[in-house]
């Protein structure tokens, strides 16, 4: 138990000092290049342009691969 309790306080220190630093960082650099929106949307319609096109493959191999075995 003690091993698992210094594990976890370890793991927590670590983690809020990152985000401290992190912090301390955005407020030294307030310029940090955040994303625009104009990225986010190409983003997201690059990624559901991609999950279409592979679901209707998807679909049309199940409907007609029994048709298609005989290639």
């Amino acid at each position: 138990m003690r091993n698992t309790a210094a594990h976890t306080y370890r793991a927590l220190y670590r983690l809020t000092t990152h985000l401290r630093e992190g912090l301390d960082e955005a407020r030294r650099r307030p310029d940090r290049g955040d994303i625009s929106t104009t990225t986010v949307i190409i983003w997201v319609a690059a990624v559901t342009g991609a999950v279409l096109i592979a679901g209707t493959i998807a679909v049309v191999i199940s409907k007609y691969n029994g048709k298609l075995s005989g290639l």
